[in-house]
């Protein structure tokens, strides 16, 4: 039997008395790969730092591998938004990756280990930028901008891997080896994904979790128009490539939904 990654029960997440997670209970059992999606301002990213110990919980509890958030949050590896960090900054992208080795901050007269070096070199070999250890972050594509992120959260030998939004700012081809890479690295962490990607996530993770300030579905990766529309509060425009594609069983071709996703 697997051990439970995560288990959150009745969430609540309260910024003053706005909600941004209300009463929302689900687990994360080790191995699985959850997507998690919902609109902007439904409490995706503060989900996140919850499980993360970043935001104050209002009340009910989340658990890493059966302790509190404080007790195991050096087991979680964390990719932020490509817009959260700034491009012109003049640091290498080893230096970069480097900084996920750090615990407490820089103090005075700081000096990374070799031990730290090489942990770095070993997360970019495996994100496949190692010939890129050098290169001014300035001079990175999307993709190669978001391999480093990942790279940086490796570093720490996480037995999970939480990400938010890590396909918003790249290519279609760049997407495709970034859920490739992420595919490989289930195999040996939990995996936990925010995005608005609908149409791919389905077709990527494991499990489903929509999040719209209340839970609003919690299971196998599969959406009907029924979770759509009370997902969004309104409707949206589907485009499914393939009669195959496992995301939207309630239809074979393109279905237009007259709302969008704001």
């Amino acid at each position: 039997m697997r051990q439970t990654a995560v288990k959150i029960e009745n969430l609540s997440v309260y910024y003053g008395q706005t909600p941004a997670i209300i009463d929302a209970s689900f687990d994360v059992e080790e191995g699985e790969f959850l997507g998690i999606i919902g609109p902007n301002g439904g409490g995706k990213t503060t989900l996140l730092k919850a499980i993360l110990g970043l935001t104050p919980i209002s009340s009910g509890t989340i658990e890493i591998y059966g302790k509190k958030i404080s007790k195991n949050r050096k087991l979680i590896g964390y990719v932020p938004q490509i817009a959260a960090m700034d491009k012109r900054f003049p640091i290498s992208v080893l230096e970069v990756v480097l900084t996920g080795r750090l615990n407490q901050g820089l103090s005075p007269f700081f000096k990374f280990q070799s031990k730290d070096k090489e942990s770095a070199y070993e997360a970019l070999k495996k994100v496949g930028i190692e010939h890129l250890a050098n290169r001014q972050i300035s001079e990175l594509s999307g993709g190669e901008f978001q391999r480093m992120l990942i790279a940086r959260a490796l570093t720490v030998n996480p037995k999970m891997l939480i990400l938010d939004e890590p396909t918003a700012s790249v290519d279609a081809a760049s997407k495709e080896q970034i859920y490739n890479l992420l595919g490989e690295l289930n195999k040996e962490m939990t995996i936990i994904l925010v995005t608005h990607d609908l149409m791919t996530v389905t077709s990527q993770v494991n499990k489903l979790v929509c999040l719209n300030e209340k839970l609003v579905y919690d299971g196998k990766p599969e959406l009907t128009e029924k979770i759509v529309t009370s997902l969004y509060g309104c409707s949206v425009d589907l485009l499914v490539p393939d009669a195959s594609h496992k995301a939207l069983d309630f239809h074979k071709e393109v279905k237009q939904f007259d709302c969008c996703n704001n």
